[in-house]
């Protein structure tokens, strides 16, 4: 006989006797652990608000005379300070109606509330698996005893939000509401979404959103029946801010995280006078001027509200002029493009061989989808913007090793002043067919010992939008994290918080936003390593180091 379950147990609405929530116990990746790292340390000092850390920063600086490379070590000292309250959380997304973003409700739903559900492999648990903060763990030391190394949650070195937790909203250009989103994106299984439809119809629609069609693909408009009227940017740059600073305050929100997951939209042409300076670019609003892009719109919005802004998408958001904005308002700013598949392979794979002493001589990628990202792309100026994004990710590799290839040509134009690299192509193609099943194949050419040849080829499929999600989720908890970070250096007495520029979500991203003059590491192990050594940094340890000396020595 089936016994009712207490309300605080239960999923609720259509699944009040589910017995399933009793049985099933809470993932690892969403169990809460309020326990956090305590590091018993002169660097290191706990208040009830702070966690102060000092922390040396070691370097070097190389003078390069007549091919000899003299090294001078460096050392800089910097403290870090870490508000250890974890504020209440909102997320905005951009797209709240699409695969990524209903997805992502459909699935923090399932989380919170413990609804288990029956696959045709059993019964299936929610989860956090995928997110690099709640499903990785990072090496803090050894057990003394046993000399054992230790890992714990990435999500537990600092407090930072839990996903349950985060409140969710957003805009899109659709206007279906959002338990009929999930249903349309085909993503999640049914029986899942049968339990979580009637917590989906709570959250309502999306807020209209802005449409500018000359941006995304002509085939994205019979969807466009949820969208801000008129043509005046500067109206909807305001209406856009009135939505923010009204989701915050009905919500009591300390801080709102605004997060672009919507189409894929063309790049915007860099014009002087234009988007090339902060206030050109606010004046560019006023005027409608025709390369004010809708994400940038929405990240100009975010930043003049103090809020984070993170560009999950391709397209160049961030022209110069919104990014000099946000360092004049001290607003924070993080992207391009989710790297969740191929791409993230890619800058594996590619590292892998060079550091090999290997060398890629070209690398081909095909992929094909049905999801409606599949469908936007499908036109060419939006994937343009995809390509390249997905072509830069070996660059920095390669300019790591000029052994294998040749150096820029000074003076030179064109592809000299670039330096040898590896012919690269990527192609993108709509199959309706297979929805948000993604195929991904690559060819990995490369010459190995005395002029011979290597072949990889790489066959992946995916469930697209169930790899993004999480990326989210990690861009989002990250972001919030590091505007409650800041930091001081030698002589400084005030400390100040992190540069407008987020970099260290470059782990989760294809084309890394990064302070401007500074290069952009795409090495996917140098990205994790960065984010680790940081947030160690800011509890007082070390940044991570394999050299393990007490197993090479006596």
């Amino acid at each position: 006989m089936s016994t009712q379950l207490p309300a605080t147990n239960s999923s609720g609405y259509n699944t009040p006797d589910s017995e399933l929530e009793s049985i099933v116990p809470i993932h690892p990746t969403a169990v809460r652990r309020p326990n956090y790292i305590t590091v018993q340390s002169e660097n290191t000092v706990y208040t009830d608000d702070h966690i102060t850390a000092k922390y040396l920063n070691r370097g070097a600086d190389v003078v390069v005379s007549d091919g000899q490379f003299t090294v001078l070590p460096t050392v800089k000292p910097y403290e870090f300070q870490t508000t250890r309250k974890v504020g209440k959380t909102g997320l905005m997304m951009i797209g709240l109606g699409g695969n990524n973003g209903s997805t992502l409700c459909a699935t923090i739903i399932a989380n919170r509330h413990q609804i288990a559900w029956h696959t045709k492999e059993g019964i299936q648990q929610p989860n956090y698996i995928g997110s690099v903060l709640r499903a990785s763990t990072v090496r803090i030391g050894t057990e003394p005893s046993t000399g054992k190394e230790v890992h714990v949650p990435v999500s537990d070195v600092l407090p930072m939000v839990h996903p349950n937790d985060l409140v969710l909203g957003g805009w899109d250009i659709s206007g279906l509401p959002m338990d009929k989103a999930m249903e349309r994106a085909k993503v999640l299984d049914y029986d899942l979404q049968r339990q979580v439809k009637p917590h989906m119809a709570l959250l309502g629609r999306p807020l209209p959103s802005i449409y500018y069609p000359d941006f995304i693909a002509a085939n994205q408009e019979a969807r466009a029946d949820n969208v801000v009227s008129g043509t005046d940017k500067q109206a909807h740059l305001e209406h856009i801010r009135a939505d923010i600073r009204r989701f915050k305050a009905e919500n009591q929100l300390d801080r709102v995280v605004v997060f672009w997951t919507a189409n894929t939209e063309r790049y915007s042409d860099i014009i002087p006078g234009v988007n090339d300076t902060a206030d050109n670019v606010l004046a560019a609003i006023k005027t409608s001027h025709s390369e004010v892009s809708p994400s940038t719109l929405f990240a100009v919005a975010a930043i003049l509200e103090g809020e984070p802004f993170v560009n999950g998408a391709p397209q160049n958001t961030f022209v110069p002029g919104v990014i000099a904005l946000a360092e004049r308002e001290k607003s924070f700013i993080g992207g391009d493009d989710l790297k969740s598949g191929q791409t993230k392979l890619k800058s594996v794979l590619a590292e892998f061989l060079v550091n090999a002493g290997i060398k890629p001589l070209s690398i081909a990628s095909y992929n094909h989808l049905g999801n409606n990202d599949g469908h936007n792309l499908s036109a060419e100026p939006q994937f343009k913007s995809k390509e390249i994004s997905k072509s830069s990710v070996v660059d920095d590799m390669v300019d790591a090793n000029r052994l294998l290839y040749k150096p820029p040509v000074v003076g030179a134009t064109g592809k000299a002043a670039k330096g040898e690299h590896p012919d690269h192509i990527v192609v993108i193609k709509y199959v309706p067919a297979v929805g948000d099943s993604k195929r991904a194949i690559d060819e990995y050419y490369s010459e190995i010992f005395c002029g011979g040849r290597q072949t990889i080829n790489i066959f992946n499929e995916c469930e697209d939008s169930l790899l993004a999600t999480p990326l989210i989720l990690d861009l989002t908890i990250l972001t919030e994290l590091l505007s409650r970070v800041k930091y001081r250096g030698e002589g400084q007495n005030d400390f100040a918080p992190l540069h407008s520029v987020l970099s260290l979500l470059s782990y989760m991203c294809k084309a890394p936003l990064v302070k401007p003059g500074t290069d952009v590491v795409n090495s996917l192990g140098r990205q994790r390593n960065a984010l680790e050594s940081f947030l160690k940094a800011c509890i007082g340890l070390e940044g991570n180091s394999d050299l393990l000396l007490e197993t090479r020595i006596w």
